[in-house]
This record gives C-alpha cells, structure tokens and sequence, in this order.
C-alpha cells in the first residue's frame, strides 16, 4: 500500500547539525499548524519557541529529562507544544484540546519533511517545572516538547544514542488498531 511520501519520510532523528533553522522555514511550520482542523474551531494549540542563542532556549533545555539532554542539546530550536483546556470565554474543558493540537503539531511535521527540516518530539521532560518556570496561563497544559532543525551527524554523538540513529522504523500493522467489530466481554 503506498502512501504520500511525507508521512512515509518523516522520522525522527537524535543528531541535529548547529545549522540555524531560517525564520521563513520556521514560520512556515507553525503557519501549517494554524491551518490544523479543531473541534469548534476553537485552535486549542499554543507553541513556545526558542532558537539556540535566545533567552528561551536554556529554559526550554533545562525541562528535559537527561536522556534527552545528551542528544537535544544539538537541536537548534526547541519548541513546547500545549494545549489550551479551557477556551477564553467559556468554563467547560475543551476535552479535545489534546487530540486538535496532536493534528496541528502532524501539520507541522509534514511541512518540516517537506522543507528538508527534521522534528523529534519529546515526552521526556518536566511538564509541571513547565508550568511554573514558563508561567503558563492556568488553562493551558504542556503536550510535548519538540526539537527542530537538520540533520545531523551521528558520529558527534555518544556511542549509546548514535547507535537509535540505525533502529529500522516500525509500525503495527492495521489488523492491531483497526477494529470492524465490537470488542468481545
């Protein structure tokens, strides 16, 4: 079965080049989040940007878990993905605020692969440190924190995480997530 050549290339690399991500590439990822589909149109997404060489930067770097230092520290921005729970002007949780910024971050991946640019998302950091040090507003919720730029080489690497570079990419196959039928009691 053939799919769309940006789903099938994206992939998720630890070695990143210190080349600089250009503004317009940059831009042109959260503009293609912008344009995700979301219940009630309500754009739940939020995103926290910072390039390397910013002041956002080391705040961003600190959140992250240590196995995810050894190698992002190479990612020349960093980004923090959340969704707004509770829409301005209303009291009820949006309870598909998640699922909408889940599709906006897919957009943002598709136009990173289209651009020659690579993203790896990260659950591997301290989500309630990210609420105080950020200062985030009370109905937001950090999703995922992301790494942005080129590829890299994995040479430049410790030995242990250069070696993820060579996993082969797998997927379950449909029969193990597509249901026809009831679940059976």
């Amino acid at each position: 079965m053939k799919i769309h050549h940006i789903i099938s290339d994206r992939w998720s690399p630890v070695a990143f080049s210190g080349k600089p991500v250009e503004q317009e590439k940059l831009d042109a990822l959260f503009e293609a989040a912008r344009w995700a589909p979301s219940s009630f149109n309500a754009q739940p997404w939020k995103f926290m940007v910072a390039p390397k060489g910013g002041n956002l930067y080391p705040v961003l770097f600190e959140l992250l878990f240590d196995t995810n230092k050894q190698w992002a520290i190479t990612a020349p921005v960093l980004a923090l993905s959340m969704a707004e729970m509770v829409p301005p002007g209303r009291i009820k949780e949006n309870r598909f605020a998640f699922h909408d910024t889940g599709m906006a971050v897919a957009n943002l991946l598709a136009q990173a692969t289209a651009s020659g640019l690579m993203v790896h998302q990260m659950g591997g950091y301290d989500a309630e440190g990210a609420k105080k040090v950020l200062n985030l507003p009370v109905r937001y919720e950090p999703a995922a924190m992301i790494a942005i730029g080129y590829k890299g080489d994995p040479s430049e690497l410790p030995s242990e995480i250069a070696s993820r570079e060579k996993n082969v990419r797998t997927r379950l196959p449909l029969s193990e997530f597509v249901f026809t039928r009831k679940f059976s009691d």
